[in-house]
């Protein structure tokens, strides 16, 4: 320990003993202190004279770049030395660390990298785990690898939970072994804060407001002040509305993607005379200390990453903030002296909000977490101990993703590509894509980067290009562009350099032209076809997608998005390279499907044969079908469904199928049922047989139907139907009329001169005839079934009329017994 350690008066130095005690017998312990206490910075100091320690490290996980150098900086400082020395730290890129170092902050990438490297992690003595609360998932997992390393192989490894707001309780029964972890408390060091509750009115924009009252507050209270605000874009509209106001202090901005210039000016005392505003991410809300800040701004909004499992895409959603989350913020206000907070929404809409934020495990995507697993040699994550277990529907998707990529096998058996892929700091598919690109290695480091990065380009969205090749000639040197941003390309430049240096790839050779064929092997179950207009795309998975129709990409016919924006319906391609039909045909050549399968188009049976990867088709083409059984099945249900007359119907099929109609009806069996309905339904049995090879409707009209009907009845019926249900009816006139069978009882139109001389009414099968009785004119006279009686009754009237009206016809007094006169001309 070393002997130059000051006393600093925070909070958290009274609870020392206790924390010291906890872990003298290789227990763990949750420490709850609130932001500004001195957890994060003295009590790793206070831990290293411990004898359990001895010669081995200390070492802190912070889930933010930007607490993790300030960390080490603080402490550094209280000892009077360099970051470096006795205190350090490990982020992505950057290592400050030397052979002295005892106390070292990481990130949680890092963490994790050194538990999958050196589970035993033999030189750690203990490990601490900062600001729990934020619930990040890499938080959650290197939580959880501890404890199984714990468990396992090394009991005396010490863990302490540090938290500003957290249920205590459940942390502490999760870290114990058989019994709680111990619980310790530091009491608040913090002043009273004015609170003001001025919600945004409807209306108003979220930024304007924000200005509105940071000004207020400015006149109202002296001090430096403290804006929260949900994401870059708001606090670039906010710092732009305060300038033009020509606010009377220094507005800065706090974000984790400036350069650390800025960051630690935003840090940093206001100069003397002057006042700063600091406008900040949630990135401030913990961790951190921004000196000299009286008052608070609060949106009570912040930006998190949400994993639609049913898409397969992550989209950062604006939310409200939890009640901690507001506390810890406000409190702020009050650390040095009587502060005030402004929150901009109403104590009404405050009470309905969470307790405690959401842990990141429920709502990002889960495949980087099932790769850090199965290198853990995990395949079933309910084996290792969790605050909050993997969901089912995400896990499930993660896994097939991986699978999908390389990464694991059947098993869930980490492959040697996924051995390569978890040792780097990306995304799976990203990393799949460096260690799968073969010849386009700086490529692919380019590409990772520019997906991992910021955009290198900033303009309205309808504005910026999709295309990525173009990007990677931004960031390569080969072109300039009018939107592209230099710190982002300068950004990018050294992430990818980065991503090379770990990867073992020469940093030369990217050529934009494969951008499409690299991103593929990172995002292969997001190939978009395009379908219809230009910009217009279908996704492998079935979802569609799209880009302005303007874009330079709108025209082709394939793409590999790299970034949707999460729309279920239809998402927007944000950044997106082309892919042409070869290198499609090539890359997916075990997936590719050919389908063949019969449908309609308008009245014409075609065969559509499709090329298909997923719910995608890549080529589709109608020929005529071939004949065969699927084939006349098809059709036959055509014509069940659109009816009989679809088949090459005549008046001859007609009048058989309605005779035999009339015999069922009447006699019944064995006579069959030859309505429509009837028949519509049996077609396989009556038709089916008769039908040879067919290819189109075309094919089924040309068949005789009357031949293939009369066939369908036996010699015996056959030869019976002519008598029993005649097609003709012979009248006295000399003439043969045809019956009509169409309705119950079969029918005759006939002119009634023709009838003269019949006594009795036809018959056919013992059922009169309906007789439809003309005038010389075609128009009804009467309809009967009984001629006897007509004659008898109602003639003599008719009669009368006709021959007043049709003098030159004859109209006898008693047409039973006068001569039939032939109709001329019939």
């Amino acid at each position: 320990m070393p002997p130059s350690l000051p006393t600093t008066g925070l909070p958290v130095e009274a609870i020392l003993p206790e924390i010291k005690a906890a872990l003298a017998d290789g227990g763990s312990v949750v420490v709850v202190a609130p932001p500004g206490s001195g957890k994060t910075t003295i009590v790793p100091l206070h831990l290293l004279d411990q004898p359990w320690v001895g010669e081995r490290k200390i070492v802190i996980l912070e889930p933010r770049r930007l607490a993790t150098r300030a960390a080490a900086r603080r402490m550094a400082h209280i000892l009077g030395e360099r970051v470096g020395g006795t205190v350090g730290y490990v982020t992505r890129g950057d290592r400050q660390v030397s052979r002295r170092t005892r106390v070292e902050v990481v990130t949680e990438g890092v963490l994790t990298r050194r538990l999958q490297r050196d589970p035993e992690m033999a030189d750690t003595a203990a490990v601490i785990f900062d600001e729990v609360h934020e619930r990040n998932l890499q938080t959650d997992l290197g939580l959880a690898l501890a404890l199984d390393v714990r468990d396992t192989i090394r009991p005396d490894l010490r863990l302490v939970v540090m938290s500003a707001t957290v249920s205590a309780v459940a942390i502490a029964d999760h870290l114990g072994i058989g019994a709680p972890a111990a619980i310790v408390e530091s009491a608040a060091r913090s002043h009273p804060i004015d609170m003001h509750w001025t919600p945004v009115k409807h209306g108003v924009h979220l930024e304007a407001h924000t200005a509105h009252v940071v000004q207020r507050a400015l006149r109202s209270h002296d001090g430096d002040m403290l804006v929260f605000l949900p994401g870059m874009a708001e606090i670039r509209r906010v710092e732009q509305a305060l300038r033009e106001a020509d606010v009377s202090a220094q507005v800065r901005i706090l974000h984790g993607s400036l350069p650390v210039e800025q960051q630690d000016l935003a840090l940093a005392a206001s100069f003397p005379g002057e006042r700063k505003v600091v406008l900040a991410t949630d990135i401030a809300e913990t961790s951190l200390t921004v000196e000299g800040v009286r008052i608070v701004v609060d949106t009570g909004r912040a930006k998190s990453p949400r994993f639609d499992p049913r898409t397969g895409m992550t989209r950062l959603l604006t939310h409200p903030i939890s009640k901690a989350s507001a506390d810890q913020r406000s409190g702020r206000a009050g650390r040095t002296e009587p502060g005030f907070a402004y929150r901009l929404w109403s104590k009404v809409e405050h009470s309905s909000r969470q307790p405690f934020i959401e842990p990141e495990m429920a709502s990002v995507d889960l495949t980087g977490l099932a790769l850090e697993l199965a290198s853990w040699g995990v395949s079933d994550p309910s084996r290792l101990r969790w605050l909050d277990a993997p969901p089912a529907a995400a896990w499930n998707e993660a896994i097939e993703l991986l699978r999908l990529l390389g990464g694991i096998d059947r098993d869930g058996t980490v492959t040697d590509l996924g051995k390569a892929m978890v040792d780097l700091p990306l995304h799976p598919r990203l990393a799949r894509m460096v260690v799968g690109a073969g010849p386009h290695g700086w490529l692919a480091c380019i590409l990772a980067a520019l997906v991992d990065e910021r955009d290198v380009l900033s303009g309205r969205r309808d504005e910026v290009p999709v295309d990525l090749a173009l990007r990677v000639r931004i960031v390569d040197g080969l072109r300039k562009h009018p939107l592209m941003r230099s710190r982002a390309v300068d950004a990018v430049r050294r992430t990818a350099s980065d991503i090379a240096r770990r990867a073992g790839v020469p940093e030369a050779g990217a050529d934009p032209d494969k951008t499409g064929l690299v991103l593929a092997t990172a995002f292969p179950d997001r190939l978009a076809v395009l379908r219809g207009s230009p910009g217009r795309y279908q996704l492998r998975t079935g979802n569609r997608a799209w880009i302005p129709e303007d874009d330079t990409l709108a025209p082709e016919q394939f793409l590999v998005p790299a970034d949707l924006d999460g729309n279920r319906k239809e998402a927007r391609i944000r950044l997106a390279g082309a892919l042409d039909a070869e290198d499609v045909a090539d890359l997916f050549a075990n997936d590719v499907t050919e389908q063949q399968h019969l449908r309609w188009v308008g009245d014409r049976l075609v065969e559509r044969r499709e090329r298909r990867l997923g719910g995608v088709a890549l080529q589709t083409i109608d020929v005529r079908p071939e004949p065969s059984r699927e084939t006349t099945a098809a059709l036959l249900k055509r014509v069940a469904e659109r009816g009989l007359h679809t088949l090459g119907w005549t008046d001859a099929t007609t009048m058989l199928c309605a005779r035999v109609t009339f015999l069922h009806r009447h006699v019944g069996s064995p006579w069959p049922d030859w309505s429509h309905g009837t028949l519509a339904e049996t077609l396989d049995a009556w038709l089916a047989p008769y039908v040879r090879n067919p290819s189109g409707l075309d094919d089924l009209r040309a068949l005789d139907l009357t031949s293939i009907l009369r066939g369908q009845l036996d010699h015996r019926l056959s030869a019976q139907l002519g008598e029993r249900a005649p097609a003709t009816l012979s009248l006295p006139s000399g003439r043969t009329l045809k019956l009509d069978y169409s309705t119950d009882v079969p029918v005759v139109r006939v002119k009634v001169q023709e009838v003269y001389g019949l006594t009795t009414t036809p018959t056919v099968g013992g059922v009169p005839v309906v007789m439809h009785l003309l005038s010389p004119a075609d128009r009804p006279v009467q309809i009967t079934s009984d001629l006897a009686g007509f004659w008898a009754g109602s003639w003599s009237q008719v009669r009368k009329e006709m021959a007043g009206r049709y003098p030159k016809h004859d109209w006898p007094a008693d047409p039973a017994t006068a001569k039939p006169r032939r109709h001329r001309g019939r």
